[in-house]
């Protein structure tokens, strides 16, 4: 398993990072047995990563996780990070909402600390829906505070945030050099984070963000790889929910299909091809995938192995791009 260097932390991070979320959900939804041969079959195969949350499951994502790392040596164990999704609509104050989802985080998770913290909610000009104000991210007593005191506390070594919601503002919390690291949507379907402009996409526009990431030198976390299924099957399990507002399932099975027809089994399964697209975007510190079986673990590790996509199949990509995936406009 290749590393890559994660940001500003120097952290040498898997470039595969195992994903502890409830789409996949081997984590959450597989008996014990499965649990216990997903976590140490990553871990012998050099994966040094695990990406949770404490809405994971309701908790029962770090639940598993927290007896799974006691049972290993404190130098074999991967690094953890975790999550808060904050209730803006409750009297209690964000600091404390932190402090105290973290804490019982910790608490699932057996653990004093975390490598990295991260703040759940997109970001937007406003609160509302679940997004939080970039207002209440950056300014005086905010999120961003909280964290360096949790921080400042040992309760994590780093922090970071989702990038979603407004891209603008997305970009706007990266230049702001308060965060080392931020979760990026990013795949075959969606690629414009990595692109200077949207181009001819009908897709949110992330545009410039990841460009972003490297000139304050914030770590990538890759979410999405997978598009949240569309791409790695066409059997649906009915947890399958997108999460920008492009866009329906059947929709992201239309972009997938146009996608998959050009970069065509010569590059390996449905999920070995997305996740060699992630694998070929330098700017990516860690493709975070969720799995739901042992069989996807096996895939994921021959993708690692066969490594990024080639250029030709890039080149075959943006001209399915240019055509929007042949639909005619956005859904």
């Amino acid at each position: 398993m290749r590393t890559r260097r994660f940001g500003r932390t120097g952290i040498q991070i898997s470039e595969v990072v195992f994903g502890a979320g409830w789409v996949g959900g081997i984590l959450i939804h597989q008996d014990n047995d499965t649990k216990h041969q997903a976590f140490h079959r990553a871990l012998d195969a050099g994966i040094n990563w695990i990406d949770t949350a404490a809405d994971y499951g309701k908790g029962e994502s770090e639940r598993t996780i927290g007896p799974l790392m006691e049972s290993l040596p404190v130098d074999a164990r991967p690094r953890i990070s975790t999550k808060a999704r904050l209730d803006l609509n409750s009297s209690e104050a964000l600091a404390d909402q932190l402090r105290r989802s973290l804490e019982q985080s910790l608490e699932r998770l057996r653990m004093d600390k975390v490598t990295l913290f991260q703040l759940h909610n997109p970001i937007a000009a406003e609160s509302g829906n679940g997004r939080i104000a970039i207002d209440a991210v950056l300014g005086a007593g905010g999120v961003a505070d909280a964290l360096d005191r949790i921080r400042d506390d040992g309760l994590c070594d780093h922090i970071g945030f989702t990038a979603l919601g407004d891209p603008a503002c997305c970009i706007q919390v990266v230049d702001s050099g308060r965060f080392d690291s931020a979760q990026v949507y990013f795949n075959m379907l969606n690629p414009t984070a990595a692109l200077a402009e949207r181009g001819n996409l009908a897709v949110q526009d992330f545009s410039g963000l990841l460009s972003a990431c490297a000139r304050t030198d914030v770590a990538v976390m890759n979410i999405r790889v997978f598009a949240g299924g569309a791409l790695a099957s066409d059997v649906r399990h009915g947890r399958e929910a997108p999460i920008t507002p492009d866009g329906t399932i059947e929709v992201e099975a239309k972009r997938a299909k146009a996608a998959l027809a050009v970069v065509d089994e010569q590059h390996g399964t449905r999920a070995q091809r997305a996740l060699r697209f992630a694998l070929a975007e330098p700017r990516v510190s860690g493709a975070v995938v969720g799995l739901a079986e042992l069989s996807h673990l096996d895939e994921v590790l021959k993708a690692a192995e066969m490594g990024p996509l080639p250029e030709s199949a890039l080149a075959a990509l943006r001209g399915v791009w240019d055509r929007n995936f042949g639909l005619a406009s956005a859904p």
